[in-house]
């Protein structure tokens, strides 16, 4: 029963944040159609957001690298999430939208990066396996996708912003469960274990952020444009809200049997994996709505997502010591998907407007140039640390 417990304790925090994600990832464009908003603005306002999550990840990131205690940042995040959320209710205009989207992307990005690294430390301290207790995110995003789904059927886009609340509102006494988080002595700069510039000298670790962080945003036009294109296609909003949490559950699947596979073809094999699965789906994605088709297509989303996501965490707990893992998730969601998808969003939007559904080729052109580099990163890696040194116990 402790062992279990234990595990809820590190768990519940990502449960929360992704039930609020499953809300605002399938129904956020909705949401934002419903305000008076158009395909490109919506580009922009997701590339926008995601700019300033790169800033934010990076700095955050930093000052975790250098003073530890993860578990007072990440309540301080949860606090302003729950602000930002009233401040989204009262907006209709697009400049209204911008500016709370800034801001949004300054504290939802950081979240998730600080507990990523917060839980990739304690699984392998505590003898857990990493993709077991994400399964509880996944879980997550699945009811908030649900849910969310039944209440625009019902109640209309307003409530996606409600939906997701809920989660939110739950960060705060989850975060408090937290570890504290270790700490580093305050002893000027020397107490880093590696700074920026080791990480950017080291060509291994610039092939893997371009490799993971293009299968990520390769999802681009599905989570912008998904949801619209589905239902131009005269699919109800139930069935698209099960279509989504199709795609999670196979991912729970792939999370299960995470310690088997990694065994069997490695990190760069679960990076490949899922950059491989992008350029089916998005190629076939370009040219059907048919509902079995999508079906068959939202399992990909165990590759394109789950693979991917369970390689790179996989990847920065290996190449980085412990003491580092702040630093090279917050680069890694920064830079590595923030940065790209901030690009590849706008782009999406642009080739959406012009292209309508066929925007998707898109995405397999950058899963495509994403393989490339796992492929030159699979020959000069060895799988042991890149830059500094073990962390002492």
């Amino acid at each position: 029963m402790g062992r279990v417990l234990e595990g809820a304790r590190l768990a519940g925090y990502g449960a929360a944040y992704f039930f609020a994600s499953g809300a605002f990832m399938s129904y956020w464009p909705v949401w934002l159609h419903d305000r008076g908003i158009t395909d490109a603005e919506i580009g922009t306002l997701f590339m926008t957001r995601q700019l300033a999550s790169v800033v934010a990840v990076l700095g955050i990131g930093f000052l975790a690298h250098r003073l530890g205690g993860l578990r007072g940042l990440l309540l301080g995040l949860a606090a302003a999430a729950i602000v930002m959320m009233g401040a989204y209710q009262i907006s209709y205009t697009f400049l209204a939208l911008f500016i709370v989207g800034l801001a949004w992307g300054c504290i939802w990005s950081p979240t998730m990066a600080l507990y990523d690294g917060v839980l990739v430390n304690e699984a392998k301290a505590r003898g857990f396996v990493y993709g077991r207790l994400r399964v509880w995110s996944s879980v997550a995003f699945i009811a908030g996708t649900l849910i969310c789904g039944v209440a625009v059927d019902r109640y209309g886009p307003p409530s996606v912003l409600f939906v997701g609340w809920v989660g939110i509102f739950c960060l705060l006494p989850l975060a408090l469960a937290l570890p504290r988080g270790e700490g580093h002595a305050r002893k000027g700069p020397a107490a880093a274990p590696f700074g920026f510039g080791e990480l950017f000298r080291s060509k291994s670790f610039l092939l893997f952020l371009v490799a993971a962080g293009f299968c990520q945003s390769s999802h681009a036009v599905l989570y912008s444009f998904g949801t619209l294109t589905w239902r131009r296609a005269g699919i109800d909003d139930v069935t698209i809200s099960m279509l989504w949490g199709e795609s999670v559950t196979v991912e729970i699947g792939l999370m299960l049997v995470s310690g088997w596979l990694m065994q069997r073809i490695g990190v760069t094999g679960l990076i490949g994996l899922g950059l491989a699965c992008g350029m089916i789906r998005w190629t076939a994605m370009a040219y059907t709505t048919d509902l079995p088709a999508l079906i068959l297509l939202q399992a990909l989303h165990a590759g394109t997502f789950a693979a991917c996501h369970l390689g790179a965490m996989a990847f920065i707990q290996r190449a980085l010591p412990s003491n580092g893992t702040a630093l090279g998730q917050s680069i890694y969601y920064g830079l590595g998907t923030g940065a790209t998808q901030a690009v590849i969003y706008q782009f999406a939007g642009l080739l959406y407007e012009r292209f309508g559904q066929q925007a998707f080729l898109g995405m397999t052109a950058i899963s495509a140039i994403g393989m490339i580099c796992l492929l030159t990163l699979a020959r000069r890696w060895d799988g042991g640390l890149l830059v500094g040194a073990p962390a002492r116990p």
